[in-house]
């Protein structure tokens, strides 16, 4: 596939394509990191939602401490793209991960997540053998009950046997208010998300009261992270899709202060009926899993449903002329979701393309 040059406009691209504007984005993180320093709160951001180092150096050269990540191989390509204070926030297990573990150990400096001590032991013997160790964050169940040990004296029992284990050096805890980012009632939302950041304050403090040093304090979507970075106790966030935002936390988790920085640009392919246009873009390109892509481009359009490669959208009167070889810009409904499905970003900057940036991170399930 040939790529349009550098300060191309968004026509020469083929669509579909996936395009960033910059400002807006810039502005995103510019949000992002004066509410993390108001609070004095690190920000170490999700790379889920972009898979691309170079977005991560703009995030690390903004001023996050380094990058969450959600495998093992997202967080060997954030090091070889040189960032280094790398989170992976999830259970590592396996004897080929745990190998993966070591070599990254010696380029980087990453954090594994933990809940139970057969997950601590091989990373532990391995790296000791290496003549290395890795910082490790106990996991807390703070209510989303999926992974995680239960807070308070469950924690602090785990957190008093990693202290003791060969090649670990225990670093803090880790939580996700996860099930309540959709909370409708921004004062019933901001409650429950308080008493469940609470309890994983609480069992830093019950760890420390032990004797064991606990300096991170790890938590915070984007869907929740007006509160999350103001709880007291909190020392960072890992609020990453903020960067791009998108309808799924506009209009189900109710974030406000961010501006609408991704876009998808498709062609109209088929108009079968007066009300019926058909785009090129299907499942395979955006995701309405989450939240169902909004065209933003033109009015009375809406998104029917998607199939494979195809789009279906239903065309109010005022859009009937929309004819084939028309070009229509859609709104991600969950940029997490969609940008997945993607090789590389289009980045512009006043209708001019800037960067054109590879989701190196893509596929890098293991």
């Amino acid at each position: 596939m040939k790529l349009p040059p550098l300060n191309s406009p968004p026509d020469d691209l083929d669509t579909p394509a996936l395009c960033i504007d910059l400002e807006r984005m810039e502005a995103n993180i510019g949000h992002m990191v004066a509410a993390c320093s108001e609070q004095n709160v690190d920000w170490r951001p999700h790379s889920k939602c972009h898979k691309s180092p170079a977005i991560a150096q703009k995030l690390v050269a903004a001023g996050a401490i380094g990058v969450t990540c959600a495998k093992v191989g997202e967080a060997e390509v954030m090091a070889a793209g040189g960032i280094t204070d790398l989170l992976i926030a999830n259970q590592i297990v396996g004897p080929q991960k745990v190998a993966r573990l070591v070599a990254l150990r010696r380029a980087a400096d990453p954090i594994v997540c933990i809940d139970h001590l057969d997950q601590a032991r091989p990373i532990g013997e391995a790296m000791q053998a290496a003549g290395l160790a890795i910082r490790v964050l106990i996991e807390v169940d703070i209510g989303m009950q999926r992974a995680g040990v239960l807070p308070g004296d469950p924690s602090v029992q785990l957190a008093a046997a990693l202290a003791q284990l060969p090649g670990i050096t225990f670093a803090g805890v880790m939580g996700y208010e996860g099930h309540l980012l959709r909370v409708p009632d921004p004062v019933e939302k901001e409650q429950r998300i308080r008493a469940a950041l609470e309890s994983l304050v609480e069992t830093k403090q019950q760890v420390e009261s032990r004797g064991i040093a606990c300096p991170i304090v790890s938590c915070g979507g984007t869907g929740s992270y007006t509160y999350s970075v103001s709880q007291p106790g909190i020392t960072e966030i890992q609020a990453g899709g903020a960067i791009f935002m998108d309808d799924y936390y506009r209009n189900q988790c109710h974030v406000e202060g961010l501006d609408f920085a991704l876009t998808l640009i498709a062609t109209v392919v088929s108009r079968p009926t007066p009300d019926r246009a058909i785009i090129d873009a299907g499942r395979k390109t955006m995701n309405s899993e989450a939240e169902t892509p909004r065209v933003i481009s033109h009015p009375g359009i809406l998104v029917q449903s998607l199939s494979a490669e195809h789009g279906t959208l239903i065309l109010a009167p005022e859009a009937r002329g929309l004819m084939i070889g028309e070009r229509l810009a859609l709104m991600p409904g969950y940029s997490d979701f969609t940008c997945v499905l993607h090789d590389r970003f289009f980045a512009f900057r006043d209708q001019r393309l800037e960067e054109i940036w590879p989701l190196e991170g893509r596929g890098r399930l293991q």
